[in-house]
């Protein structure tokens, strides 16, 4: 199963697009901790190994317990997260699954409780675009570099 195509080489200039929306993101007004959660939520969700491993390696460099690693694909059931971060998982969770009915109003208020608005933009923008991300990597087999630890 090995990688059906190269897409920065393929479609350079998207990519580039894209890596330039994700460094706004970063740079931008929801905290890095969050967006690193959201991105991974959505990857283990879309089932993007690319994705996945990447996020695990990010979180784990800004600090991010093994723990909550272990535990954020079960977040609901985790005493280790708090309410701003349930909430931006939550959203994450049905912006990713979008069903007939969109996002439920609860979730969006609960997100909108514990973000202002241009956190919730940036929140809004990310999952998107990590969803986005994941369907290009999981098409496409992407997968991370093998490691021997």
């Amino acid at each position: 199963m090995g990688r059906r195509l190269d897409f920065g080489h393929a479609a350079g200039d998207v990519y580039r697009a894209f890596i330039q929306a994700d460094r706004a993101l970063l740079d931008g007004p929801l905290d890095n901790r969050l967006y690193h959660l959201a991105k991974l939520r959505a990857s283990q969700i879309n089932q993007c190994v690319f994705c996945v491993d990447m996020h695990v390696r990010e979180l784990k460099e800004a600090g991010e317990s093994d723990d909550r690693l272990f535990q954020l694909v079960v977040w609901r059931e985790s005493e280790l997260f708090d309410a701003r971060e349930r909430a931006v998982l939550a959203y994450t969770e049905a912006a990713t699954r979008l069903g007939d009915d969109g996002v439920p109003d609860d979730v969006w208020d609960e997100a909108a409780r514990h973000l202002d608005e241009k956190e919730l933009g940036a929140l809004v923008g990310a999952v998107a675009l990590i969803n986005a991300f994941n369907r290009i990597g999981v098409p496409t087999r992407n997968r991370p570099p093998a490691r021997t630890s």
